[in-house]
């Protein structure tokens, strides 16, 4: 999309419309491809002491190929202090591991202690992901509490059991809105007005298409196997069975495809359309669930076919799609941003988090 001109009968107040851009990433296959390669190989030599430099190698280099209005964002993590924050992740695994093998009340005294944590190392993993990021040496940060963490993250799922589930799509619409409204772009909040009624259309919706989709499987099913798995004895039954047990494979992935792709497409286009960094950007995404379910399938058959090695083009080929489908409204105030006061980030909460599986996604 080209740039648009400033409208100039409008009064030009820090939330008017300067111009619309298009996201680009330049990253190619072939130039992250000898990234990766050498960071796998250098992680397996040092035993994963190489992990967060290679981490820190892949977020510069996905970055800084990132642009938004001619400029690209940078990534200032440091590798010494992603590894300090690993270490203690792995210390604490071990503890849990060992305690486990060896005394179970201890094992869930440390699984309780794990997840009074959680809040905090979710806010700290947000914070410290937010403020090793820049654009225009501009640092985002994250500013969500504790308490609010243990709300969205522990409390209110655990409650949503209670009915049956049929209160988490508002759940996780907390959850989305506690990341979003919390970060801020130098001195900038980000502001976002999502709606309960679209989490549910597109939980719904999901669910219909998993639905859909288990029909389909029997019928196929069904269909390959006559009916019938007991007609035949000996290799016939063999291959009968294994006819049963592919297609059973191939919906079971197709319904996670399909419906998680109908889900994470209507979600990622209701945040980017309502969220806006006041006086600097709005956002808007029109990522199609097709799209997304062929980018999800070829990816996955990619890395099957090439027993791995095609990770990096899949890497690239995603965020490049992402980028294709996403558009920045540049408004009149996104020159006077203001950098907020330098804050200090640890790396620890990110790292513990990781190793535990906690790891948030901002999109």
């Amino acid at each position: 999309m080209e740039n648009t001109e400033a409208n100039t009968s409008t009064p030009l107040d820090g939330n008017a419309l300067s111009r619309t851009v298009n996201v680009k990433f330049h990253g190619k296959a072939g130039e992250f491809f000898s990234i990766w390669i050498v960071n796998l190989l250098l992680t397996i030599v040092t035993l994963g002491i190489y992990s967060a430099w290679a981490k820190v190698r892949t977020n510069r280099y996905f970055y800084s190929n990132t642009e938004v209005d001619g400029h690209r964002f940078s990534y200032l993590g440091d590798p010494v202090q992603i590894l300090k924050g690993r270490i203690i992740g792995l210390l604490l695994f071990g503890a849990y591991y060992l305690a486990s093998a060896f005394s179970p009340v201890i094992a869930l005294v440390i699984m309780l202690v794990i997840l009074a944590a959680t809040p905090l190392l979710i806010c700290l993993s947000l914070r410290f992901k937010m403020h090793m990021t820049s654009y225009r040496n501009v640092r985002f940060n994250f500013t969500g509490t504790y308490g609010d963490a243990l709300v969205y993250f522990i409390l209110l799922p655990i409650a949503s059991f209670f009915t049956l589930y049929l209160a988490l799509p508002w759940v996780l619409k907390l959850m989305d809105e506690f990341i979003y409204k919390n970060i801020t772009f130098g001195e900038k909040e980000v502001k976002t007005e999502l709606r309960t009624s679209e989490y549910y259309i597109s939980a719904l919706g999901a669910v219909a298409i998993a639905f859909l989709v288990i029909i389909l499987a029997i019928l196929i099913t069904a269909a390959v196997t006559g009916g019938s798995l007991s007609e035949y004895t000996g290799p016939e039954a063999l291959v009968e069975q294994t006819y049963f047990m592919t297609t059973f494979m191939l919906a079971y992935v197709l319904l996670l495809v399909v419906a998680s792709s109908f889900y994470a497409a209507r979600i990622r286009n209701h945040i980017f359309n309502t969220s806006r960094i006041n006086e600097v950007a709005s956002f808007h995404s029109n990522l199609s669930v097709g799209r997304l379910v062929f980018l999800r399938i070829t990816n996955f058959l990619a890395l099957v076919f090439s027993l791995g090695l095609a990770l990096p083009w899949v890497k690239v080929r995603t965020v490049a799609i992402l980028a294709q489908v996403t558009d920045v409204n540049v408004l009149v105030g996104a020159d006077n941003v203001l950098v907020d006061a330098s804050k200090s980030a640890s790396a620890v909460g990110e790292e513990v988090a990781d190793v535990f599986d906690l790891d948030i996604s901002l999109g």
